[in-house]
């Protein structure tokens, strides 16, 4: 079967047994504040499980796009080394909410494996909980008498707590599971050892395919277990892992879900998968790795420099620096193998189809930029080598590189290699700790269980689209702490206040009960839960409260959700129907729309945007809502759906004449409330993607009157009786002049003091030292003159000179006695100790240094000379 049949018969089989086949979610997460990306197949189910929504199902089942870059076996930087770990990953599973458990859950698995995908029973282990005696669980007796049924006895294993416990994090729902294991060694190799001692041992072909969790606890912070009011099954089965079993491999590797992407790298490499171990490895990352990024991109993650757009920048940053190592790709190759992955996988996903030339644009863009740093960073790490002849390059260094420059140290270790040295990982490795601590550190919060104020089921109406008041009762609470604060998470049964979503940021306003009034200083949404944050409780939580938004607040939110609306239409007028929504941010003074488009605007094309998105304001258009419609329906009127977010049956319209929107926000109750829009900015964000900020309202207006001060002062300033354009063009074009006339005046003053100090310059053998020794010296002429005398042959130039109480180091070194071992840099850094200076920069050639110590300068320029003389053996002091 091929990889595609067997998804599809994992679906079908489900179906037939009664489960709803529902679609994947994003892999990109949007409203969980605890996850980055989706990391398992019961992500999209998590509010079920925690009981924050209703059960539109008793059962279902998918197969689910799943990103892994930490954890167990799925540190990034050992992806592609073993043969079946990865980072994006396909997650076949299926549900029971509250309807079936154990008995059914392991019938279906063992009729599905071995009747359905007919896998030899003879090469199949399971494990099955083994008990815990720290939290008082017994051994699961259940599981294992429902496998007595299918399987031997001798084939079933127990399993420690480590192995056969699941639990979705450190607090929550979880339970014992039983592990589906398959052993897929050679005969010989299974007579010298049984598969059963192997199982759960990092034997790359005694793997686990399945894992079948029974959710019947929830783990509270105390670290103590409440059973759930409703048992719950959740299984989760490695797609690329049961492609290896049923197509005979014994990699994921070889099967047809890789090989495409692998052979596809082969030709253009020239270099066949099989030849050697380091570019198998590197096929193995670029090919897992285009899955990762490519799906990450089509679900609205953009690669970026922080959270989650720094995983995807770093993994995508791993597989070129692969290439480029190992198949000597020196050009874009990343960005070619998006076609063959959307050949593979678009039938399923058709959100690779719909976004593959933005893709293709994102990632090619992204391999030119790293491809210039990896040529930076080798430069920078010659001119190390040529300066430093010691075996050992410093931790430091490495790290540097690593950290500040984005330089892979297994890149630096592999160069040291070709110049018979080795990298201080130690040191290298501590740096590492180090950060990853202090981020941990900044992040680290500790979040108290859940305190339920009702044994109703807890749900909260939202009626912040018709009202920014109403009166509340709280139906939990939980305190969060984290560094420097102290917050608590409250719950309401219903609410006027917007949870931060699809760009438009969280309300703010008051909790208030009699004279008591409790700030609510932000809310955000967590899976399904409305949470308004606060900095202290209620005198008594039981109370009837009223929940008020900040009126004046939300109506500026309104205004920039609204017209965020419209630039989005006018945008689409002026440049194109291509023109869709790529990400966007609106505040209560500000907006950040994101957008595709090839190209920068002109100044004309951001006139024309503004000027429509103005006429729709004064045309005053009422806002047509059309809440809970069916998706189909809103379709038909045109509705543009936003990039990256996944849409339900149902779902709400926001019309303003001709834009249309599905669209969860609030908005402004008609167009003449939004106030003149400004842009004030227009920018690349990525490859095909631009970005505008834009005012309105209150802060244009004051932007606009900004600019009119601004002219009022450069009219002043420049006693402009003319347009003032040209007064300001004037003026810089007689700047040029007079700067050209000063540098030509300081070059010739230079080359006085050059011919001066010549006169005075040291010989040792047939070299030139010209030393300037305690003398004040403005460090600019300094400059100048070191560069002047570095274009001599045979010349060292040594300056230790101060300057309104500042000590400066300036040392330069002609070419040829540099290509003879003498290094500016290393020879400035003697000195620096004596004028105490932190550190010298510059290069082999030179390089300066400045301190706050001035009677060192004698002994600076003394050691300095004896470095560079020590450099060259056969020149005598």
């Amino acid at each position: 079967m091929n990889s595609q049949q067997i998804r599809k018969q994992f679906l079908q089989f489900f179906k037939e047994k009664g489960h709803t086949i529902v679609p994947s979610s994003s892999i990109v997460v949007k409203n969980d504040p605890t996850l980055l990306f989706t990391n398992a197949g019961m992500n999209q189910f998590k509010d079920i499980f925690l009981g924050n929504t209703g059960k539109p199902y008793l059962r279902a089942a998918d197969t689910q796009k799943c990103l892994r870059v930490s954890g167990k076996h799925n540190d990034l930087e050992e992806v592609g080394k073993d043969t079946y770990h990865h980072t994006m990953f396909e997650m076949l599973g299926n549900w029971s909410f509250g309807d079936y458990f154990k008995r059914e859950a392991i019938e279906y698995a063992w009729k599905l494996l071995t009747e359905v995908f007919g896998i030899d029973k003879s090469i199949i282990y399971v494990t099955v909980f083994g008990g815990d005696e720290k939290d008082g669980l017994l051994q699961d007796t259940e599981a294992f008498d429902y496998w007595k049924q299918w399987i031997a006895e001798d084939r079933i294993l127990l399993g420690s707590k480590k192995d056969n416990f699941w639990e979705m994090g450190e607090t929550g729902p979880c339970g014992g599971c039983s592990e589906i294991h398959v052993d897929l060694r050679d005969e010989a190799d299974k007579q010298r050892e049984s598969g059963r001692e192997l199982v759960n041992k990092d034997n790359p072909l005694v793997i686990e395919v399945w894992n079948l969790v029974f959710m019947e606890f929830n783990r509270m912070a105390d670290g103590s277990l409440v059973p759930l009011k409703e048992k719950n099954v959740d299984t989760g089965m490695g797609f690329e892992r049961l492609c290896m079993v049923l197509q005979g491999k014994k990699s994921n590797y070889d099967t047809d879900v890789f090989q495409p992407l692998i052979q596809h790298m082969a030709q253009r490499s020239g270099i066949a998968y099989g030849a050697d171990l380091k570019t198998d490895i590197a096929m193995r990352v670029c090919a897992d790795h285009i899955r990762a990024v490519a799906f990450a991109i089509a679900d609205g993650q953009l690669p970026a420099n922080a959270k989650a757009g720094y995983v995807i920048r770093r993994i995508l940053r791993r597989a070129i620096r692969y290439g480029y190592t190992f198949l000597n790709f020196t050009e874009p190759f990343m960005f070619a193998l998006v076609d063959v992955l959307v050949g593979q996988m678009g039938e399923q996903f058709p959100e690779l189809v719909k976004n593959k030339t933005l893709i293709e644009k994102v990632i090619k863009e992204e391999e030119l930029s790293f491809l210039r740093t990896l040529a930076n960073g080798i430069a920078k790490f010659d001119r190390y080598i040529a300066e430093n002849k010691t075996q050992i390059i410093d931790g430091d260094f490495a790290f540097e590189l690593f950290d500040t420059y984005g330089f892979p140290v297994d890149l630096t270790e592999l160069m040291a290699k070709e110049h018979n040295r080795t990298v201080d990982m130690a040191i290298f490795d501590k740096n590492l700790a180090e950060q990853k601590e202090r981020s941990r550190n900044a992040a680290k919060q500790s979040t108290d269980d859940w305190i339920e104020l009702t044994d109703k089921p807890i749900s909260t109406e939202f009626v912040g689209y018709d009202t920014t008041e109403t009166t509340v009762k709280i139906l939990k609470y939980r305190k969060v702490t984290a560094k420097n604060s102290e917050t608590y998470q409250l719950v309401f049964d219903r609410t006027p206040f917007y949870a931060e979503m699809g760009g438009q940021i969280g309300d703010s306003g008051c909790l208030v009960c009699g004279k008591e009034k409790i700030e609510i200083t932000d809310t955000q949404k967590e899976n399904n839960l409305i949470l308004h944050i606060t900095n202290k409780l209620p005198s008594d939580m039981t109370s009837d409260f009223t929940a008020r938004v900040n009126r004046s607040r939300r109506c500026s939110v309104e205004a920039y959700h609204s017209a965020t609306h419209l630039l989005h239409y006018a945008l689409r007028q002026v440049l194109g129907s291509h023109v869709e929504q790529k990400g966007s941010y609106v505040s209560d003074n500000r907006l950040r729309f994101d957008f595709s488009h090839h190209s920068k605007m002109t100044d004309e094309e951001v006139k024309k945007v503004e000027k429509i998105v103005n006429k729709l304001g004064r045309d005053d258009l009422q806002e047509e809502e059309l809440r809970d419609i069916p998706i189909e329906e809103a379709r038909k009127i045109g509705a543009m759906a936003l990039f990256g977010e996944k849409y339900g049956e149902r779902v709400r319209v926001v019309r303003f004449g001709n834009s249309v929107e599905l669209c969860g926000g609030t908005h402004t109750q008609s167009t003449g409330r939004i106030g003149m829009v400004k842009i004030v900015s227009e920018s690349a964000v990525a490859a095909g993607v631009r970005r505008i900020e834009a005012l309105c309202g209150e802060d244009s207006e004051d932007f606009v009157y900004d600019l009119q001060n601004s002219k009022k002062q450069i009219i002043e300033y420049t006693k402009a009786t003319q347009k003032i354009e040209i007064a300001v063009k004037k003026i810089v074009e007689d700047n040029t002049n007079f700067k050209q006339q000063i540098e030509e005046l300081k070059n010739e003053n230079i080359e006085y003091e050059y011919q001066e100090r010549l006169k005075a310059v040291n010989q040792y053998k047939d070299i030139n030292f010209i030393e300037i020794v305690a003398e004040e010296f403005e460090p600019d002429k300094l400059l100048r003159l070191a560069r002047r005398f570095r274009k001599d042959d045979n010349c060292v130039f040594i300056a230790a000179t101060h300057f309104k109480g500042r000590a400066t180091i300036e040392v330069a070194i002609s070419d040829d006695l540099v290509s003879k071992g003498c290094s500016a840099q290393k020879a400035g850094g003697q000195g620096i100790k004596y004028i105490n200076a932190q550190r010298i920069g510059g290069e082999p050639r030179h390089a300066r240094a400045f301190g706050d110590n001035i009677e060192g300068l004698a002994q600076a320029a003394e050691e300095i000379r004896r470095q560079v003389i020590t450099d060259l053996p056969n020149t005598p002091l």
